[in-house]
């Protein structure tokens, strides 16, 4: 696992006038806590947190230095800025490198999925991110899944996903994270080959009408 480094402000102000003075000073207000400490009231680099979680995504372990001593910590619960997406506030959870954690790891669609276009269907991902437990070592840091060979009709399952040795998740295993459906043109164009008539049908109806006039 990465190390990563995180510097942190301690003995900040709080309430939301404090907290707006320091993300216009480029900070962004947070709290440090778990295994029995109080919570403590910090402050870290808006520039560097992007960095960080822009290279390693929320589920990398952090050492937060503060006032000289390191945690161990994962960012949890983000707050961000209803327009502009910065990080407006975030929690980091002190952790233990033997526990068994819980977090929630994006997952990824990779591939083309070439049938499904070629069919005018799509790609519904009603799972984006996958709820599991996992110690720090096995963690990931996002779940692929190849679509490369799905057509319309096909379904992946939450129990075809790879996991990595270690990572379990509580979730229903056929809760399907992806589906191959059509689209509406697609089933109209279905449905109006269906009704299509025959050559023959066509005949058949031509001569029916002579037989009448």
């Amino acid at each position: 696992m990465a190390e990563v480094t995180l510097t942190a402000e301690a003995e900040r102000t709080t309430g939301s006038r404090a907290s707006r003075r320091l993300r216009r000073a480029g900070r962004v207000p947070a709290v440090l806590y778990g295994h029995g400490m109080e919570p403590v009231a910090v402050s870290v680099n808006a520039r560097e947190l992007r960095s960080v979680l822009s290279a390693h995504g929320l589920n990398q372990a952090l050492n937060l230095e503060v006032a000289g001593t390191k945690h161990l910590v994962l960012a949890r619960e983000l707050q961000r800025h209803p327009v502009r997406r910065a990080v407006a506030h975030v929690d980091f959870q002190v952790v233990r490198r033997d526990e068994v954690v819980h977090a929630e790891v994006p997952v990824v669609l990779v591939g083309e999925a070439e049938a499904v276009h070629r069919e005018q269907g799509i790609l519904e991902h009603p799972i984006s991110s996958l709820a599991v437990r996992a110690d720090l070592e096995h963690l990931p840091a996002e779940i692929k899944v190849d679509v490369s060979r799905l057509a319309i009709g096909d379904v992946v399952r939450v129990k075809d996903l790879d996991l990595p040795e270690g990572v379990t998740t509580d979730l229903d295993p056929d809760e399907p994270v992806v589906t191959a459906v059509p689209t509406s043109v697609t089933a109209a164009a279905a449905a109006g080959a269906e009704v299509a008539p025959t050559p023959a049908q066509e005949g058949a109806s031509a001569g029916s009408g002579g037989e009448e006039a």
